[in-house]
């Protein structure tokens, strides 16, 4: 077995190739037009970071659950296929379910280097640090920016990189977005690299509406957390007890639609330039899509993107999966 040098983990900034709009910009741009939309990634401060762990846990949500258990099977397989010099995974966040391909690098002497890349260092030094902890052999290297400020100047690691996208962040982004993002994840990769992409499939709507509306209330805290987020960055008072959590599947686009909808008249101000946001009651916000894939939309949006599906790991009842495709 490998024994990698022990030296310190550093994070290593990856530079933004386009400009990223910042809090402000989208906050104008989505709540000041119609429908009033805001981009999901604000949720994610260290108190929705928190809360989307308890979601994570509660009985209703199972995504999370059933990406680990099906790539918790199928990571020897995965391995096996890729045989990889290096993973690197965006939006790692505390990389939990990378330990299910470091353990079966591990059976099958494919030591890999590991590169998180997310936008928080304290979380990739802290994921790191355990990682290295549980396989005496890794060697970590961390990447620190944002992958949706561009991959052109994502390092390249080695000639045989396995690239993961988990956690079904994909359906995150609108159909126009996921290509755009896939196409210039193909455009980094070369034609020994691997893409792992994780995906939820459509399901009942009852069974979709009960994971985005969980009993005990989690996902509703989560889901005004980001008024919370703006309160704090732009010194706005948006009162939060005045605002519903509604979560629901479209069937015509095939995704959740999370909202929140005021239920009062709201003056909003905000100390940034002085802005001022006129709700009444009824109005809603739409803060998430979770678009849901067919077997066959999920291999027609990878393949439309430059790459040929090489195995498509579907799990039991909830159907999730996880797709490992070559680029062409």
């Amino acid at each position: 077995m490998n024994t990698a040098i022990r030296l310190p983990i550093v994070c290593e900034a990856v530079a933004a190739t386009r400009a990223v709009p910042s809090l402000w910009d989208d906050v104008a741009r989505g709540l000041f037009s119609t429908p009033r939309h805001l981009p999901a990634k604000y949720f994610y401060d260290e108190r929705g970071s928190q809360l989307f762990d308890q979601i994570c846990n509660v009985p209703e949500y199972y995504p999370t659950r059933t990406e680990n258990a099906l790539l918790a099977e199928v990571a020897g397989d995965i391995i096996a296929r890729a045989m990889p010099a290096s993973i690197i995974e965006l939006g790692s966040g505390m990389s939990r379910k990378t330990h299910h391909l470091l353990e079966a690098c591990a059976r099958q002497d494919c030591y890999a280097s590991y590169a998180p890349f997310d936008v928080c260092d304290e979380v990739l030094l802290l994921a790191g640090e355990r990682l290295m902890h549980e396989f005496p052999w890794l060697t970590v290297q961390p990447l620190s920016g944002d992958y949706s400020a561009g991959l052109a100047r994502l390092p390249r690691r080695s000639e045989r990189n396995l690239v993961a996208f988990l956690g079904g962040t994909i359906g995150n982004f609108s159909a126009s977005e996921s290509h755009a993002f896939l196409s210039e994840l193909r455009a980094f990769m070369g034609p020994d690299d691997r893409l792992l992409l994780g995906a939820d499939r459509v399901k009942r709507p009852e069974a979709l509406h009960a994971a985005y509306n969980d009993f005990a209330g989690v996902t509703a805290e989560f889901n005004r957390n980001v008024l919370r987020v703006i309160n704090h960055e732009l010194g706005a008072d948006f009162d939060l007890e005045r605002y519903a959590h509604y979560a629901y599947f479209n069937p015509l686009e095939s995704q959740i639609e999370m909202h929140l909808v005021a239920m009062a008249p709201q003056r909003v101000k905000f100390a940034v330039n002085d802005a001022v946001l006129e709700l009444r009651e009824g109005d809603t916000i739409r803060t998430e899509i979770s678009r849901k894939f067919t077997r066959s939309s999920l291999e027609a949006m990878v393949c439309d993107a430059g790459f040929a599906v090489e195995r498509h790991y579907e799990s039991r009842a909830p159907a999730f999966s996880l797709v490992l495709a070559r680029p062409v």
